[in-house]
């Protein structure tokens, strides 16, 4: 059997898991000609979800496009959590902070069902990322809007919710250039740069979580192994108890702050 020169081509272009890709793509392409044009996009650097249009998080297929924040795997660590703590709730009200393409949010509504959410809200800064949000969260009825952290929320959700799932950036600023290529060049850099020690938005979220979760309510936010005591440090200094979770397999890391009752 000769060679396929597709896999061939993306193999030489560094693809690791260059068979799989090749399939992937053949399935993505409406034609030979379309096929070429994900082909040149994925050899020239592109991430390969985007040029699919979707990224498989959680079980589930998620909407992704070029320009936005591609969910990891390791995230699905604080998606295990989160659906866990959501299960002890009847009817939870979810807040889904720096959203991105709501892919959290949208694994945690379906680890939930079929036991109804009293509300599933997303926030992101980014307009793109919320457009593709809405439609992630339209089949469990959920909602996405376009703001900085906790200003974009309702404000009547206020004291009202039950988790409150953060995927923040926590990418030391001095680290990004160690970050992967796909990562770096086609990622939109707020949605990696944390700040000088990675911990800005996580310390915004900290400060003002306790005024938008019920008595009991929780917190989670995902960090990693090196950043995660000073991630619940600053949970703490807001009032909230503190634990940290860790899934060496899915290499996640997340810091979870409980409300007082």
């Amino acid at each position: 059997m000769s060679a396929d020169p597709l896999v061939a081509r993306l193999r030489a272009a560094g693809c690791v898991f260059a068979e799989e890709e090749a399939a992937l793509l053949r399935g993505a392409a409406a034609d030979d000609a379309a096929l070429e044009a994900l082909v040149a996009r994925r050899v020239a650097g592109e991430p390969l979800e985007p040029l699919l249009g979707w990224v498989e998080f959680s079980a589930l297929r998620i909407e992704v496009v070029p320009g936005v924040f591609v969910p990891r795997r390791r995230t699905e660590a604080l998606v295990t959590e989160a659906v866990r703590l959501a299960r002890e709730v009847a009817s939870p009200v979810i807040v889904d902070l720096c959203c991105g393409v709501g892919a959290i949010g949208a694994a945690v509504a379906a680890g939930v069902a079929p036991r109804p959410l009293g509300r599933l809200v997303a926030a992101d800064i980014d307009p793109l990322a919320v457009e593709v949000a809405r439609r992630n969260l339209r089949p469990f009825g959920g909602e996405a809007v376009v703001g900085d952290l906790f200003a974009a929320l309702p404000g009547e959700l206020a004291g009202f919710v039950d988790l409150l799932v953060v995927n923040a950036p926590y990418v030391p600023t001095a680290d990004i250039g160690w970050m992967p290529r796909e990562a770096r060049e086609h990622e939109p850099m707020r949605t990696l740069d944390g700040g000088t020690d990675g911990l800005d938005v996580h310390r915004r979220v900290a400060a003002g979580a306790r005024d938008w979760l019920v008595p009991g309510g929780r917190v989670l936010i995902e960090t990693s192994e090196a950043q995660a005591g000073r991630t619940a440090d600053a949970l703490a200094e807001a009032g909230l108890t503190t634990r940290i979770g860790v899934d060496a397999e899915r290499g996640g890391t997340y810091a979870v702050g409980t409300a007082p009752r």
